[in-house]
């Protein structure tokens, strides 16, 4: 029997790698844990999510977005979800406000340059993922 101990990355392309490496570090304070080379120029990255988890961005000029052909999105946890707000809007991204969920996190919502969705969650002592029982969707 497998179990799964964690996300280990999300890969994402990217129409233009140091745009995007810029917006994941300078907004959501992603450092590059590494990067991808390949005839000594560099074509993607890896970003750290913190404790074992990443992102990985590749350039991918000819990328196409759709709901089809994307990662519908994916949720990075942060530790004040307020303060996070704050700080994404004085690097003049557009963020949701922040709602309780029906599975009783706080998140908002944000978008990076190539137009992949970030959810930004916090959780609660009530939270589902850790509290448990079925909540009833509210969207």
């Amino acid at each position: 029997m497998i179990k799964v101990k964690q996300l280990a990355h999300v890969c994402i392309f990217a129409h233009d790698l140091e745009a995007t490496r810029s917006f994941y570090r300078d907004v959501l304070g992603m450092d590059t844990q590494f990067n991808f080379l390949r005839d000594g120029k560099i074509f993607g990255f890896y970003l750290n999510c913190g404790g074992r988890s990443h992102v990985e961005v590749f350039g991918k000029d000819e990328a196409r977005y759709s709901d089809l052909n994307q990662i519908n999105h994916f949720c990075l946890e942060v530790e004040n979800i307020d303060a996070a707000i704050a700080h994404i809007r004085s690097k003049g991204i557009d963020v949701t406000a922040k709602k309780h969920a029906c599975d009783d996190t706080y998140q908002a919502w944000i978008r990076d340059p190539n137009d992949v969705k970030i959810e930004l969650f916090e959780y609660t002592e009530k939270s589902a993922q850790f509290a448990g029982g079925d909540r009833i969707a509210d969207w």
